[in-house]
């Protein structure tokens, strides 16, 4: 294991360098007028896998899904396979304005790294092929590097793709590189997560605006109604107030409450909502938010009653709960709570299952024993909040594989938001991680296939 240390200190220089290459590339999935920067996001990973030895690279796309590079190193005799997950597309930026250094111009301060994506996902990338380069592409175990391009919307395609690649993509191990870790000292493997349900919702209470004067008192405008309907959605406390949304087992990890205020940035005087250990409402409780609202802004509005609103929900789910049963929970709350009769349209949008993930396999072992041996600790086992629906999907398309949950990211790398950034000290621990990790699968686990 020394000899992985070393080489692993050898590489990280070119790992870093080829990473700032990687981000400079503007690979908004979002933006379908993006289509050639994520095209050549997805040629620059496939050139990075060449150059570290696959045997067989390939671009790939379903029909109206973005580039992904599956490139494959084959198993040694006896060896398992290991699944390398990550993706190339990024969030937008938002207000450039608002960023302070150029979101696609990669910019080290006090120790991180600064750009959309540095973090969010293509450090994930980069420490696959760091754990490629320290093997100098020979790796003691079967690899298939699995990068996709719309994962920042949704994975769309992700079932037909796997679906059509999945002589392809089959493994005995599957290593997502796209979770978080503790903090920058505590690495942390994601056991848990979230599932997520979406909808809009649209309130008419007449059959075009009217003047406010003229018959404002008895008819409510709609945006009263829609504010009044999406008010039903939580308790007293905050808490979820939908019937039909399942609670997860209790988390066992303690989250202090002055650091969750300190990361989140919520402002002093704001309570926190909800019921339960901090830790439960994160990552075992369903969370509801409203994150938009079409309704005339003030530079545009008028003396009138608006006759119809609308707005988008978006729904956290705990382990266990079945994302049809709750977009239909959903569906029926809103309906029967709106009130003096307004008209009520729900259309449902996304869908993504919770999961929760082995930790009694020997993958799983191999896997805190290389963290521990990298960052001088054991891992956190922790839930996430957030959702990675295509792990769910992983588990059904490979249900023998084990599924393994590991990140770059740490608690101040702020992705999806302005000033994105990677911790350079915690990235090296990751990809020594990462190569550590292939050894010991190589040692311990058999392949099934």
């Amino acid at each position: 294991m020394s000899d992985i240390r070393d080489a692993a200190t050898s590489v990280f220089p070119s790992v870093r360098a080829d990473l700032e290459r990687l981000v400079r590339i503007p690979s908004v999935s979002a933006d379908p007028s993006n289509a050639d920067a994520v095209r050549a996001s997805a040629d620059a990973v496939a050139e990075l896998a060449r150059a570290a030895s696959a045997a067989d690279v390939q671009v790939l796309a379903v029909p109206e899904g973005q580039p992904a590079v599956i490139a494959r190193w084959p198993a040694p005799a006896g060896a398992p396979t290991v699944l390398l997950y990550a993706h190339h597309d990024v969030q937008p930026t938002g207000p450039v304005a608002d960023w302070t250094s150029d979101p696609f111009e990669p910019t080290e301060r006090a120790g991180r790294l600064y750009a959309r994506g540095a973090a969010d996902d293509k450090a994930g990338i980069m420490a696959h092929i760091a754990a490629l380069r320290v093997f100098d592409g020979r790796p003691p175990v079967g690899v298939t590097l699995f990068v996709e391009g719309e994962e920042e919307i949704g994975s769309p395609t992700f079932t037909s793709f796997l679906d059509t690649h999945r002589d392809l993509l089959a493994a005995d191990v599957i290593v997502v590189a796209d979770s978080m870790n503790w903090s920058v000292d505590t690495p942390a493997l994601t056991t848990s997560l979230r599932g997520l349900v979406d909808c809009e919702v649209e309130v008419r209470v007449l059959e075009h605006a009217v003047h406010s004067g003229m018959f404002g008192g008895p008819v409510i405008d709609a945006l009263t109604a829609l504010c009044r309907l999406l008010g039903t959605l939580h308790d007293t406390n905050g808490a979820v107030s939908v019937e039909g949304l399942v609670h997860a087992p209790a988390a066992e990890v303690d989250y202090p409450t002055d650091r969750f205020r300190e990361e989140s940035g919520l402002l002093n005087g704001v309570q926190l909502v909800g019921a339960g250990a901090l830790a439960d409402r994160l990552w075992a409780q369903p969370a509801l938010s409203v994150v938009g609202i079409d309704a005339p802004s003030i530079a545009e509005s008028a003396n009138i009653l608006v006759h119809r609103a609308r707005a988008k929900i978006s729904v956290r789910l705990a382990p266990g709960q079945d994302p049809e049963e709750a977009a239909g929970a959903i569906r029926a709350h809103l309906v029967e709570h709106a009130e003096f009769g307004a008209e009520v349209t729900v259309t449902d949008g996304a869908l993504g299952a919770p999961c929760v993930l082995d930790t009694t396999s020997p993958a799983y072992r191999a896997t805190v024993d290389a963290l521990t041996e990298a960052f001088g600790q054991p891992p956190v086992q922790m839930g996430l909040g957030g959702s990675i629906p295509f792990i769910a999907e992983f588990q059904d398309t490979f249900p023998a594989a084990t599924v393994v949950a590991t990140g770059v990211e740490d608690p101040d790398s702020r992705a999806h938001g302005v000033d994105e950034s990677l911790h350079l000290g915690q990235f090296e621990k990751v990809c020594l991680a990462e190569a550590l990790l292939l050894q010991r699968l190589a040692d311990t686990v058999s392949p099934a296939r």
